[in-house]
């Protein structure tokens, strides 16, 4: 069996393989799978040789070959984004400080994953680069937005790989391509922002093939001491013998019925937490899911009508979707470029959010932030009377390549997110940490990931509860038909 990344650094540590021949190794399966997958923006092959030539690595995961999301910097090579726009920014000076603690913990960087322009859909399919392909299927999408590193650990190039939520975007792909992903509580690991009283939605963490890689590096990049906002949990190593109260949800935030084939995985996941003696019973959102959405989208335009100064007209507050970063890119390119960018530089969908965004109504960013900060406390009554939720992550496995891109107008694509992943967004608004696990396939071998939810700080209870199911219903062996793992013969 191909090793996950902890056995991979044992390996190095007792020098049964060098940290430049695993480099070399995955060097040459991503060459490999590039071309059937895309999921490379960037190759950094030079500097990761040179890295793991040089010795001296040390850290959990020394002389280990890591993928970072191309929406964070490495000193010296482009981060773009998934744009069109960023091709003649200049080049970072400093990376970033996730960069800097994972290349602390030993991770040699490969290189920079794909992920949709600004990460705003949930496929990765930006017009700058082509779509990112699923290993299990190349017809269909690896999802998103970090769908470069879902589809490279899939296909064996290698055990892990860099990616971040901000509504979805770590369990999305995760799901789609039959990997474990968690994402963190915000603000709970190295680099998360932090604001007092503020609203962060986005998480950054990893998808792996292991619950074990994921642990592990969730406590090597935690904050801890005075910087840490929440108790630290360190390695979580096995599962908890606590039997659980768990809350199953059968319909998605916007009332949406998953398909036949992820209904099966979730009913098959509720019986085993029954069968290991975990208490199981049906449950609903506890908010409006129609109205979560909406100001969930909303929020995400705090700060963007100033960036770009447009004017402030009524609109429907039904169309604003995934805005907020659209309006701020256009603006911060708008300064650096001396013009407003135009269709030759971003997407269609993100110039459309873009000009609505900054037609909403006086106040309405703030009235959403208040009524935001309600369904938070909605979230955490909820748990009275549950320990953990379960709902499937997405509402059907995937979706074909060319069905979510950024050249479609905002109408359409509004539509087809939510007919495809509506189950994600309410754990970035609650600040909870939520992980997507894959339980089920269907009877033709596509992934089915199952999700668990908590209470913000509660990653510990669901790594214990990962390891439990990963034991019970083991993943690792799958193999997709698009797979490269193991040493090139």
């Amino acid at each position: 069996m191909t090793p996950d990344a902890t056995e991979l650094a044992a390996m190095i540590r007792r020098k049964d393989i060098t940290a430049l021949e695993a480099v070399d190794d995955a060097i040459a399966r991503a060459e490999a799978m590039q071309p059937k997958l895309n999921f490379l923006v960037t190759a950094t092959f030079d500097q990761a040789r040179a890295r793991a030539r040089a010795g001296g690595l040390g850290g959990p995961f020394a002389g280990v070959p890591y993928l970072i999301k191309d929406m964070y910097d490495i000193a010296g090579v482009a981060t773009r984004w998934g744009a069109r726009a960023t091709e003649m920014a200049p080049l970072p000076a400093e990376s970033s400080p996730q960069v800097k603690a994972f290349e602390a913990a030993g991770l040699v960087l490969i290189g920079k994953s794909s992920l949709g322009e600004f990460g705003f859909l949930p496929t990765s399919e930006p017009l700058a680069f082509g779509p990112t392909r699923n290993p299990w299927d190349l017809s269909l999408s690896s999802g998103g937005s970090s769908g470069g590193a879902a589809a490279a650990v899939a296909a064996g190039v290698l055990p892990m790989a860099d990616a971040a939520d901000g509504g979805g975007s770590i369990r999305i792909p995760a799901s789609a391509c039959g990997l474990f992903g968690l994402k963190p509580s915000p603000s709970r690991l190295i680099g998360d922002q932090h604001t007092a009283g503020g609203l962060e939605v986005t998480a950054e963490h990893c998808i792996s093939r292991s619950v074990r890689d994921s642990a592990a590096l969730f406590a090597a990049m935690e904050r801890v001491g005075a910087d840490a906002l929440l108790p630290p949990i360190g390695a979580v190593t096995a599962p908890s013998k606590r039997r659980l109260r768990v809350g199953y949800v059968i319909n998605s935030i916007g009332g949406r019925q998953p398909d036949a084939d992820v209904r099966a995985g979730l009913d098959g996941t509720a019986r085993l937490l029954e069968q290991l003696g975990h208490t199981v019973e049906e449950t609903t959102w506890p908010l409006d899911g129609a109205a979560l959405n909406d100001d969930f989208f909303k929020f995400w335009m705090a700060g963007a009508r100033e960036a770009v100064g447009l004017a402030r007209l009524a609109i429907n507050p039904k169309i604003v979707a995934l805005v907020s970063l659209a309006l701020q890119s256009i603006g911060l390119l708008r300064d650096g470029i001396g013009r407003k960018p135009d269709e030759l530089m971003l997407e269609p969908f993100t110039l459309q959010m873009a000009e609505m965004a900054a037609r909403l109504p006086a106040g309405e960013l703030e009235n959403a932030r208040a009524r935001m900060r309600e369904y938070q406390k909605s979230y955490v009554g909820w748990f009275s009377a549950y320990d953990v939720t379960l709902s499937p992550t997405l509402v059907r496995p995937s979706v074909p390549v060319g069905h979510i891109d950024g050249s479609m107008s905002v109408d359409t694509l509004l539509t087809r997110f939510g007919e495809f992943a509506d189950y994600t967004l309410i754990h970035n608004v609650a600040r909870a940490p939520a992980m997507s696990v894959p339980l089920h396939w269907t009877a033709g071998g596509l992934p089915v990931g199952m999700q668990f939810a908590g209470r913000e700080g509660d990653e510990r209870m669901l790594f214990e509860l990962a390891y439990e199911l990963e034991a019970a219903r083991p993943w690792a062996h799958r193999r997709p038909p698009v797979f490269a793992g193991g040493r090139p013969q």
